[in-house]
């Protein structure tokens, strides 16, 4: 495995409230994670790092051989609970913290499978050499409003209140983390990313962009390209190559 993370201020925001982890696991195994902080100026940064910290720590400390898909997931929801606390338990002992939280992508790699979790709207996506598909499901207002037939996807993706999300971490005591099982074959990647990307770059860029630049600049050209049109917040682009 072998992975091109990069996160950037934008062109709009005094701070970077974004944060990213990667790294090895036994046997072969990897995992990544990116979080999307929120709440004042100091409290997102310090959600995002405390959850990025903690879920990188318990993975690390966890994972062992020939694990399954289903420990892996156990594993997985075991450090984003913890990770929730640590970010609730951060909230309510600091005033200036007050109602932080963030959000979370995270994917763990085994073997030719990957078991993926999310929390809020940062995304993943399954890239191969001709197609791109969205794996995670956006816990936003607009996205409960796109499943009852509300809006369309189309008009979700240009709606006033887009950055109202739903569920993130730090927010209460209990965390309710989806899960998705994805098969990944040689030479596709998967690509987590915050909203700041999502956002501002279209799948049909980033599709062209993941299978045109060598794996050195990837993500810092999907960072340009989000920025060029428009850069409306923080970005993070991790992507990991099979």
């Amino acid at each position: 495995m072998k992975i091109s993370a990069v996160t950037d201020i934008g062109m709009k925001r005094q701070s970077n409230q974004d944060a990213f982890v990667y790294g090895e696991l036994p046997a072969g195994g990897f995992y990544a994670v990116v979080c999307d902080g929120m709440g004042g100026h100091a409290g997102g940064n310090v959600a995002s790092k405390l959850a990025t910290e903690r879920i990188a720590g318990e993975l690390s400390r966890n994972f062992s051989e020939n694990m399954s898909a289903s420990s892996v997931r156990n594993m997985i929801e075991s450090a984003v609970v913890i990770a929730n606390l640590d970010v609730f338990d951060a909230a309510n002992e600091d005033k200036e913290l007050a109602g932080m939280g963030t959000t979370v992508v995270a994917a763990v790699f085994i073997k030719d499978a990957c078991v993926v979790a999310n929390v809020g709207d940062s995304r993943c996506y399954k890239v191969s050499s001709d197609s791109i598909q969205q794996i995670t499901k956006d816990h936003s207002l607009v996205q409960e409003m796109v499943d009852a037939g509300f809006i369309t996807a189309e008009e979700a993706e240009k709606h006033p209140r887009k950055n109202i999300i739903t569920r993130a971490l730090g927010i209460a005591e209990d965390i309710e983390t989806d899960f998705f099982d994805v098969d990944i074959s040689d030479g596709e990647k998967l690509l987590l990313c915050s909203d700041g990307l999502s956002n501002n770059a279209s799948e049909d860029t980033i599709l062209e962009i993941i299978n045109n630049t060598d794996s050195a600049q990837c993500a810092q050209k999907l960072i340009d390209v989000a920025n060029s049109n428009g850069g409306s917040d923080n970005i993070t682009a991790a992507v990991v190559y099979k």
